[in-house]
């Protein structure tokens, strides 16, 4: 436990859970991509074994005290066990080179059989590493793991300009292949979720910047809600994140059935506290980017007295969050500001005057 803490995560989220007295504020800073920064490690040493992985987290935690360690399955998982190409960077997430889908009318040839876990030695380091931090850090932080949603998983066997196209020109085989990735995606939720991870259910290629509202309501929102089924029937939990302006979905991605809702920092929280927080708990929205890896400690400590100020009473609760993953050179005094500005301002019981 934090040095400046009177409880663990794990005892902080129950009592958010249940409506009971917290000493602050639930605070979730996404310490994933970056998180090798913490031991001095590129991205590159953090994913090349599991031991690598959990140490990054394990590092993250016991520096800044953040309420939930995450698992890096990410968003090209599925893509790259199918065959698709992936770049290799040093210090950065790798990108898809080359797409394993050519043509969609091709899509009755994927194999799921290459995404099984016995088949696949990405998915094996990663629920490898959650297993080490469950064993490590488990009883007092809970653990998510960062994993792709259909329409993004679809993205990463078949190039996204190309699917968004076919969302006009080819609708019947888009269809199959998000059912191939909704099915295989449901295989891959259930071990992470025996190893008793949350799920983080990340579908960015969804956006509002990229689909208009009648697209995500045909090629997303289904699939997702059948996901989600499928993860409560397993007893697992759903954080569900689209990055980039969903304002206009607000009101469907909650009625994904998520358990947490949360929302890019070009989504107004106090819009989202409005639309959706008598439904769901909302986490959000520090600015990833402008706030967290560019700006300084001060522009930290505003951003998250600003997120409070709108959104401190939402009625099924709030979790001051990153509006997205953390990636690239984020300083770590601005996640150490990020989490001592939690302290200061979310201190239980809340008193708005302190963040007016």
């Amino acid at each position: 436990m934090h040095k400046n803490d009177q409880m663990t995560p794990n005892q902080r989220l129950a009592a958010f859970m249940t409506g009971k007295p917290m000493d602050r504020i639930l605070a979730m800073p996404v310490a994933c991509s970056m998180s090798g920064l913490a031991l001095g490690m590129t991205h590159k040493e953090k994913r090349s074994s599991a031991l690598n992985e959990a140490k990054a987290q394990i590092a993250c935690y016991e520096r800044f005290g953040n309420d939930l360690a995450v698992v890096e399955y990410g968003l090209h998982g599925v893509g790259a066990a199918l065959g698709s190409e992936m770049s290799d960077p040093e210090d950065s997430v790798p990108a898809i080179m080359k797409y394993v889908l050519d043509d969609l009318n091709d899509v009755g040839k994927l194999d799921m059989s290459k995404l099984e876990l016995k088949n696949d030695k990405a998915f094996q380091l990663h629920l490898e590493a959650a297993r080490i931090l469950k064993k490590e850090i488990g009883n007092e932080v809970p653990i998510g793991v960062l994993i792709t949603g259909p329409f993004t998983a679809a993205s990463s066997i078949y190039k996204t300009e190309n699917l968004l196209r076919a969302t006009r020109k080819n609708p019947e085989k888009l269809h199959q292949l998000i059912r191939f990735c909704t099915d295989a995606l449901k295989m891959i939720y259930k071990e992470f979720i025996k190893e008793g991870l949350l799920i983080l259910l990340c579908d960015p290629i969804a956006s509002g910047t990229i689909l208009n509202k009648k697209q995500y309501l045909e090629f997303v929102l289904p699939y997702t809600q059948e996901l989600v089924k499928e993860i409560h029937d397993a007893k697992g939990m759903v954080c569900y994140h689209i990055c980039g302006d969903t304002t206009a979905i607000v009101e469907e991605m909650v009625k994904s059935g998520c358990d947490m809702l949360s929302i890019d920092n070009r989504v107004d929280l106090a819009y989202t506290k409005q639309m959706a927080g008598n439904k769901v708990p909302i986490l959000g929205n520090v600015d990833p980017v402008e706030k967290l890896i560019l700006g300084s400690t001060d522009d930290v400590d505003l951003a998250v007295k600003e997120c409070l100020q709108k959104a401190y009473d939402s009625p099924c609760g709030y979790i001051l969050a990153s509006g997205c993953d953390l990636s690239g050179a984020v300083p770590l005094e601005n996640i150490d500001q990020f989490m001592a500005s939690a302290r200061k301002y979310g201190k239980w019981p809340l008193d708005p005057k302190n963040f007016s």
